[in-house]
């Protein structure tokens, strides 16, 4: 029997060489077009590309070390981040733990440390334990924030992919915090901790606790997509968050449809055998929450969204657009400058 997975790294190579769809999370994350276009017809096996993208990740890496000589040090930030994003790229082929996709995972952590090292905004690593594991996390805060926004991360992704995300947020006047979390990036490569309901509501529950530490005098937002949103919604019930904003929160398997290659990644990380998602029933709905839905979902249906938007308290919101798919990738810029005025438009709440 062949093993699982190199089948779902044959399974991936495959979706990534035949579907334009799939390759619009990497793009809208910081992935230059023109690498794209270059190395995509190159992606035969998995040394092809892992030996790809770490390739033009060190040659970004090398362009970074130019612009700092040179004096360029916002541009040399960034270009040491999407370094950073293209190492991460080259260690997500391998749907689990070993020793190449942590070496890999090093590189991208190390780019984005030289990136941090540059930048104007500070940038603190604070972590949190859970089941005896360390889960890492990214705090950022310019002067005078007028709000915390928590990025809750997509199960199949990292704190580090998500640094657009960042970037939106402080050009903004938000301070920016985010956690690997059971089952993804750093915690899953470093600390082999795998995903489990129980495991993700003790850590949404803390990284909540913590932020309302690290930043005790702000109000603190929501924001994800997929099974970050998910979570976003459940994170929206504690009495700390004013606010959350999801974009195309995910369901349990028998009410979504996931890509063939995407339910051997899941299988690498849940710890139970079944996706972490909180009952959207048995929630005590108490902050207003931003629904975001791509009409073009194939992995969410419309109805349940529907359903769930039905159940969540007054100040709640749902925008659709007709011609998105599962993260509305296309509209991300958009929506993430929706989320900084909705957080501050009346944004205190009776209680």
């Amino acid at each position: 029997m062949r093993d699982k997975n190199a089948v779902t790294i044959e399974k991936s190579i495959r979706t990534a060489s035949l579907i334009d769809g799939f390759w619009e999370r990497w793009l809208v994350h910081g992935i230059d077009p023109i690498d794209l276009s270059e190395i995509r017809p190159r992606l035969i096996n998995l040394d092809d590309w892992v030996e790809n993208w770490s390739h033009a990740a060190n040659k970004k890496a090398r362009l970074a070390e130019e612009l700092k000589r040179k004096g360029s040090l916002v541009d040399a930030e960034f270009t040491y981040r999407t370094a950073g994003l293209y190492y991460n790229l080259a260690q997500w082929i391998f749907p689990d733990r070993c020793q190449e996709k942590e070496r890999l995972f090093s590189l991208c952590n190390s780019n984005f440390d030289k990136a941090d090292q540059l930048s104007i905004i500070e940038t603190m690593y604070p972590s949190l334990e859970i089941d005896h594991k360390k889960c890492t996390g990214r705090a950022r805060t310019p002067k005078n924030p007028k709000g915390c926004i928590i990025i809750i991360n997509p199960i199949d992704s990292s704190k580090e992919e998500l640094f657009l995300y960042e970037r939106d947020f402080l050009d903004s006047g938000y301070a920016t915090i985010s956690f690997d979390g059971p089952g993804q990036g750093e915690t899953f490569v470093r600390q082999g901790l795998k995903a489990t309901q129980s495991n993700w509501e003790y850590f949404i529950d803390r990284v909540i606790e913590h932020t309302a530490t690290f930043f005790p005098t702000v109000p603190l937002f929501l924001f994800g997509t997929s099974l970050g949103a998910s979570w976003v919604v459940y994170g929206s019930c504690n009495r700390k968050i004013e606010k959350a904003l999801a974009v195309s929160p995910a369901f349990a398997r028998k009410q979504i449809k996931m890509p063939d290659y995407f339910t051997g990644r899941m299988d690498c990380v849940l710890g139970d055998g079944k996706e972490p998602v909180p009952d959207f029933e048995q929630l005590n709905y108490r902050s207003p929450i931003f629904l975001v839905h791509g009409r073009r979902d194939a992995m969410v249906q419309s109805s349940d969204i529907y359903r769930l938007y039905g159940m969540l308290p007054d100040g709640k919101r749902l925008i659709e657009y007709q011609e998105e798919m599962h993260c509305c990738n296309n509209k991300l810029s958009e929506i993430r400058q929706l989320a900084t005025q909705w957080y501050m438009s009346d944004h205190r709440m009776s209680i």
